[in-house]
């Protein structure tokens, strides 16, 4: 499962895959996933700024990123990197980066739910249903 939540926790974007697939490789799918409908005109469907984790740095990922125009606050994967390499460093806001928390709440909370965390549904489809109805939860609590 791959989550994109915004700074009060709330979900953005939510990909469900099986259990044996690599997180980075969710990365594109969740982004593109993401929209958001405005009353009027077009939709807002990228995110302005994305903290991930450093499993989150590969030449894919960056290009894709640099590509949309989304500011990408990723450390260095230092087992990714052989050799030093001589172009401009990555840049990491660690004050930003210390706001990853939020994700790790959200993704404990949804684990907290009795029906979510072991995962019975063997459909990806009803598993996804499973997940939205306690993210609404989730959502109703923050906001209400």
């Amino acid at each position: 499962m791959s989550i994109l939540v915004n700074l009060q926790g709330l979900p953005l974007s939510i990909i469900i895959v099986p259990v044996n697939k690599n997180d980075s490789t969710l990365y594109i799918p969740t982004i593109k996933n993401f929209n958001i409908k405005r009353p009027v005109g077009r939709p807002v469907n990228r995110p302005s700024k994305v903290t991930a984790d450093a499993m989150y740095d590969t030449a894919k990922i960056r290009k894709y990123n640099r590509k949309r125009g989304i500011k990408a606050n990723i450390p260095v994967n230092k087992r990714n990197r052989k050799k030093r390499k001589r172009e401009r460093p990555i840049k990491v806001d660690h004050e930003e980066y210390k706001k990853k928390s939020i994700v790790e709440r959200f993704f404990s909370w949804i684990e907290s739910c009795k029906k979510v965390f072991p995962r019975y549904e063997i459909k990806e489809t009803s598993y996804l249903g499973v997940v939205m109805v306690a993210a609404i939860i989730r959502v109703n609590e923050l906001l209400g």
